[in-house]
């Protein structure tokens, strides 16, 4: 069971410095698709703000303009699919192949999801765990970010994206290189099919756990390994290493301490939203900015009060 209704979600980790504040929201995905967000708190906070900033995200530049794109749609039909036409059951091991099959008519039935046999393993069980996910009665909406960006727009603040851009001189031969070649998503299709099998209750907890501000849940049921394995096989691809993008994850991180570090020193309340996960790990965004000398307050240590800092 999920919770529903209006909730009050993880509140904000306080990073300071100089009487300058960064007040930060964790995100989580999945969470409820029937619960409110009480987001009171992160509305005020971002009305005293200065700056707000988003989670870092890769730009793609292909400078091929509008009928350019068009030209390019025949390419990307079939950009899912196994090279060679190949079936999953021709490429991942039998032992998987089989729980593939048993959870496939788990969650969409017998008649469904035919067309998934000959997509890539990585695309294959992405596709099935947002089905798990919306029958277990969660989202993978994004439910805080609309809110920020209104809330933003209405201080008249110009929210910031740290980009890592990644330039496409050829976007068709990438394509049909991409298309053509392997990828080592086995790994990741192992640990989408473990999550499906044996972690959805966890996901419905840790949603929960968000929603009702229980931090101390969330610190016992990390997220499993997953966006890790299926970011490798991408990244690990050589169309991917070509195009400088192997070390992606770490560049992305690091812009987003850049533009962290750049707003803590110049205004007075900053408002930024990252991934949860990115925040408590032992070696996430936080234990890196309390290196460089940051005074860092959870929301459940009753000093972190976004009241301070009006």
């Amino acid at each position: 069971m999920v919770v529903s209704g209006e909730q009050p979600g993880p509140g904000l980790w306080k990073v300071s410095r100089n009487d300058h504040v960064l007040w930060i929201l964790g995100t989580l995905s999945p969470l409820p698709k029937d619960m409110a967000w009480r987001s009171k708190e992160v509305e005020s906070v971002i009305a005293q703000s200065q700056a707000v900033l988003n989670p870092p995200r890769l730009k793609v530049d292909a400078d091929i303009g509008f009928f350019g794109k068009l030209r390019l749609l025949p390419s990307l039909v079939g950009v899912r699919d196994n090279p060679d036409h190949a079936t999953l059951q021709q490429i991942v091991p039998a032992d998987l192949y089989a729980r593939w099959l048993e959870l496939k008519t788990k969650y969409f039935g017998r008649d469904r999801g035919r067309n998934l046999e000959t997509w890539r393993p990585i695309f294959a069980a992405l596709e099935l765990y947002d089905a798990a996910v919306r029958k277990t009665g969660l989202t993978r909406s994004d439910i805080t970010g609309d809110i920020v960006r209104n809330a933003a727009a209405r201080a008249g603040i110009e929210t910031t994206t740290p980009l890592i851009t990644l330039e496409v001189d050829n976007p068709r031969e990438a394509v049909k290189k991409f298309k053509g070649s392997e990828m080592e998503d086995i790994e990741c299709f192992r640990k989408t099919l473990d999550r499906i099998e044996d972690d959805v209750q966890t996901m419905a907890a840790r949603a929960n756990a968000w929603a009702t501000a229980d931090l101390e849940t969330l610190r016992k049921l990390p997220d499993a390994d997953l966006r890790a394995a299926c970011f490798a096989a991408v990244t690990n691809t050589e169309l991917a290493r070509e195009r400088g993008i192997a070390d992606i994850d770490v560049r992305l991180k690091q812009a987003w301490m850049d533009a962290a570090t750049a707003a803590l020193a110049k205004n007075p309340v900053s408002f930024a939203r990252l991934p949860i996960d990115d925040l408590l790990a032992p070696d996430g965004y936080l234990a890196k900015l309390k290196t460089r000398g940051y005074a860092i307050e959870a929301p459940d240590d009753p000093v972190a009060d976004p009241a301070d800092s009006q």
